[in-house]
């Protein structure tokens, strides 16, 4: 069953060129992974950001999870990054998707 991952965040003032340069590392760690599917990242007008990822499995999820260079990253949002953060994982129960197709 697929891991669906939703963290969201608020920045420490003055860290944005850090938490961009851990960003893309981890974001290509995560891709890495066997089993990652997708990930998307978005930051709200009012500097709340929310990233969503997802892994086929839990296997994946926890792979990810417990890469040593995650921990790191995790370690550094805790200590320079992140005014706050709040993490979501669930497995998916269900879904659906719809593409309508493209009109000329």
């Amino acid at each position: 069953m697929p891991i669906l991952t939703v963290f969201r965040s608020r920045l420490n003032v003055g860290v944005e060129d850090l938490y961009n340069t851990l960003a893309e590392e981890t974001s290509v760690l995560a891709r890495g992974v066997p089993g990652f599917l997708e990930e998307k990242t978005f930051a709200a007008a009012d500097g709340e950001r929310v990233t969503i990822v997802l892994f086929a499995d839990q296997t994946a999820h926890q792979a990810w999870r417990d890469h040593p260079r995650h921990q790191e990253v995790q370690a550094i949002g805790r200590t320079k990054l992140y005014a706050e953060y709040c993490v979501y994982s669930a497995e998916v129960e269900y879904s659906r998707s719809f593409v309508a197709d493209a009109v000329s």
